[in-house]
This record gives C-alpha cells, sequence and structure tokens, in this order.
C-alpha cells in the first residue's frame, strides 16, 4: 500500500445533482489525492433548490456495505454524512465501534439549505449518544450547533457558539470546528474548539451566492487532510482553504444554488490558484 493513495470511507446520502453527499465527497476526495469507498445510507430526489424525498437503506445494507469494503481494504479515515434513518444511525455507530483507531470526521447535517428537514428528533438524540462520543472533530454551522447543543435549560435563549462546543466536547468528541456562514457577520469566522477552549479561529470573505454542498466539501476536504496525515489544526487550515477556493469559482448550472467547483486546480485559469489576494484568512 506504500504507492497507494490514503482510503477514505464515506457514509452518506446520495445527491443526483452531485452537488452534496455522496457524490460531493467522492469528488472531494479523490481531488485531494485520497481514494474515496463509499456506503450508500439513502437515496434522494432532489435538484439545486432543496430535497423533495429521501429513501433510506436497510440499516443491515449500510453495515454490511462498510463491512465487506473494511474486511478487504485498509481505511484511513471515516466521514459521516446523511444518515437517513435511526437505523443507519445504529449501524454506523456500531460498525466504527469496532475501528476505534481511525479518524472520524463527521458532518452533522440536519436540513438542506432550504431547510428541508434531513434528521429527526429521535436520529438527534442518537447522533449524541453514539457517534458522537466515537467522533474526532465534528463540523457543524452554527445552526447545527446550536441543535447538537441544546436542552431543556435553555428555555427561549439559544447558547453562544463557545457554549455550544462545549456542550459539545462534553458528549465525547476531540474537537469541533463550527462555521460561522450562517451568522450575521461581514465576513465568515470558522472557530476549532477542543476541551482547552478556542484552537484556531479563521476569517474568510464572505462570498455573494448560496452553495450546494459546501458543509459536505469541508467535511471531506478535512478528512482527507487527516487521512494524509496532517495534523489537526493545520488540517482545518488547509480543508478550508480548498472549500474556500471551490466556493469562490462556484457554477450555477440549475435554478438553485451555486454548486463547488472542486476540480478548480485542474481549470486552466489565473483566478484558480492560490489565496494570496482576497482569499488569504485571518488566523
Amino acid at each position: 500500500m506504500t504507492d497507494a493513495p490514503p482510503i477514505v470511507m464515506v457514509f452518506a446520502a446520495t445527491d443526483p445533482t452531485g452537488g452534496a453527499g455522496l457524490q460531493a465527497d467522492i469528488m472531494t476526495l479523490a481531488s485531494m489525492g485520497c481514494h474515496p469507498v463509499s456506503v450508500v445510507t439513502a437515496i434522494t430526489i432532489q435538484d439545486t433548490m432543496g430535497v423533495d424525498e429521501v429513501q433510506p437503506v436497510d440499516g443491515e445494507w449500510v453495515a454490511d456495505q462498510a463491512r465487506c469494503i473494511l474486511e478487504d481494504m485498509p481505511v484511513a479515515a471515516f466521514k459521516i454524512g446523511v444518515l437517513g434513518s435511526l437505523e443507519a444511525v445504529a449501524a454506523v455507530a456500531e460498525v466504527v465501534s469496532d475501528y476505534p483507531e481511525i479518524p472520524l470526521i463527521l458532518d452533522p447535517v440536519l436540513a438542506s439549505g432550504r431547510g428541508d428537514e434531513l434528521a429527526s428528533e429521535e436520529m438527534l438524540a442518537a447522533i449524541r449518544e453514539l457517534l458522537i462520543p466515537q467522533t474526532t472533530i465534528v463540523t457543524p454551522n452554527s445552526i447545527e450547533a446550536r441543535r447538537l447543543a441544546a436542552d431543556d435549560t435553555d428555555d427561549n435563549d439559544a447558547p453562544d457558539l463557545a457554549e455550544c462546543a462545549s456542550r459539545i466536547l462534553a458528549s465525547g468528541c476531540e474537537y469541533v470546528l463550527i462555521t460561522g456562514t450562517h451568522e450575521n457577520t461581514g465576513e465568515v469566522v470558522n472557530t476549532l474548539y477542543n476541551s482547552d477552549g478556542v484552537l484556531r479561529s479563521d476569517t474568510w470573505p464572505r462570498l455573494p451566492h448560496t452553495y450546494h454542498g459546501s458543509g459536505c466539501t469541508l467535511a471531506s476536504a478535512l478528512a482527507a487532510t487527516i487521512a494524509n496525515g496532517v495534523d489537526m489544526q493545520e488540517a482545518v487550515r488547509d480543508a478550508q482553504e480548498y472549500t474556500w477556493q471551490s466556493l469562490k469559482l462556484a457554477f450555477r448550472p440549475g435554478m438553485g444554488q451555486h454548486i463547488p467547483d472542486r476540480l478548480f486546480w485542474a481549470r486552466d485559469d489565473d483566478d484558480s490558484t492560490g489565496a494570496d489576494d482576497d482569499g488569504e484568512p485571518q488566523a
């Protein structure tokens, strides 16, 4: 395997647009030098405007897909996206528990960009109880972070993001990266936390559009950097850089959101190289 790329196993739902979900994960991982292997958790009917239907895959099929590959190939990282059902959450949690040495990157996709619900409250509770304690890094946006961190004592006051991170970390994961795209700020601030508090905070120019699959791209890019042996803080920095560039050069093939250009580096376009001008983050 010395000449082979790192292998990353993705648990995710399909997206026929190629903008998000399993297809987005595969493109991102391949673009960043990894070999993706995929476990389909659900099949969706959706376009660039939103999700119409979700058909979950049977939980045993989810587990069997993963175990068949894991018994054959060495996996360097797990990446989890939309799971589609409570049964799939339990199945994936059981599979990954047998491989505690493999880093796990959890993108807690709870709703589509349009707001279509992708995780019930029962699923959310199961993610908190079964998956987060096994997770290396969770990558929620600020809306997802508040849902993951909510408890009965909050009443009408939502906790701030630092408190959200603290509560998520208390569930057992090692790191939380909260992205600030949905916050009412002039620039986007993404913050990495662990049990010691803030490890790094990166500020990025806010881009003008809405994007289909930005969270999938970031989490998969992070899985790729970790699978390639990069330490966590540098992995977070590199994954953000890749994601921001793919969003900066996104395209709009349909009537809805823009789709990240995950192969921006392969285009014959001077604007696609680097972020030395307006794309350099402020740490």
